[in-house]
């Protein structure tokens, strides 16, 4: 797989990243680029067959300067967290960079959405998010500082089909802001990036092509995202050029998000206007 980066080589030398659903995706992309920066990184999802076939890819490529393992570990489990940060500490003695990019979600109407669905998405990309955070804190960077990018979504005018995955992705854009504020006397640096849609083939395989062929309509661009696009915004917010950069979440959406919207609207009176009497 061919790797390169718009930043200098050996950037991230030294530095320790953990990046979770690393394996696939926005995820491996962002761990290739790490990796190729120097970085020692530490991949985790609940797959630990994925996880073996990308680490050992990975590794083979020559172009992958830092090392990257692997860890299996369900985001929405607190007990594997706590273990995922303790052993990247215990085998690295340190973490500088945590990547929250480790989620999921289904396409589906909100009224069709059952309890469990629902739990599930809010648990994965909400409350994974949070005890990642949370146990990265208390293991290392309460002490010792550290920078946290969480990928979430462009949720920002809502997201019809997906109103689990806006309600988590919502509550991790605010999660970013109020944590930004908490933990800046502890120096840990947490910002997100919202991607538009992206193509991936992980993407292509959970999602049916008429969704991609509707969302390049929707785009000022007339294309797609790339993960390499997303991964090259996550090394910016990692680097030294984002030092006074804090709490902010960037659009990375080819505009799409103020172009046009998924949902058709059909005529209707189900909305008549209130007058006085």
């Amino acid at each position: 797989m061919n790797i390169n980066s718009i930043f200098k080589p050996n950037l991230f030398a030294g530095k320790v990243a953990i990046v979770t659903g690393g394996a696939t995706g926005i995820g491996a992309a962002i761990t290739q680029e790490l990796g190729y920066l120097g970085c020692d990184v530490v991949i985790a999802s609940r797959n630990e067959e994925k996880l073996n076939t990308a680490t050992e890819k990975m590794n083979k490529n020559p172009k992958v300067v830092g090392n990257i393992s692997s860890i299996p570990c369900n985001i929405r489990k607190e007990e594997q967290v706590q273990n995922l940060m303790h052993s990247v500490v215990k085998k690295h003695g340190k973490v500088d960079f945590l990547v929250n990019n480790g989620g999921g979600q289904f396409m589906s109407p909100a009224e069709n959405i059952s309890a469990k669905g629902w739990n599930a998405v809010i648990e994965t990309n909400l409350t994974g998010t949070f005890l990642c955070c949370q146990h990265a804190y208390h293991e290392w960077m309460g002490n010792n500082g550290g920078t946290i990018v969480n990928i979430i979504a462009n949720i920002f005018r809502g997201f019809p089909f997906m109103c689990h995955t806006a309600a988590a992705r919502s509550g991790v854009d605010n999660l970013t802001r109020t944590l930004a504020i908490e933990w800046a006397e502890k120096g840990i640096q947490i910002n997100a990036v919202a991607p538009g849609t992206i193509y991936s083939e992980t993407a292509a395989a959970n999602y049916t092509q008429d969704v991609f062929k509707e969302a390049r309509k929707m785009q000022p661009t007339w294309r797609l995202g790339t993960p390499e696009e997303i991964s090259a915004i996550v090394c910016f917010m990692l680097s030294p050029a984002a030092a006074f950069m804090t709490g902010e979440t960037v659009r990375m959406d080819g505009a799409e998000g103020l172009y046009n919207c998924f949902k058709k609207i059909p005529q209707h009176n189900k909305l008549p206007a209130w007058k006085w009497n």
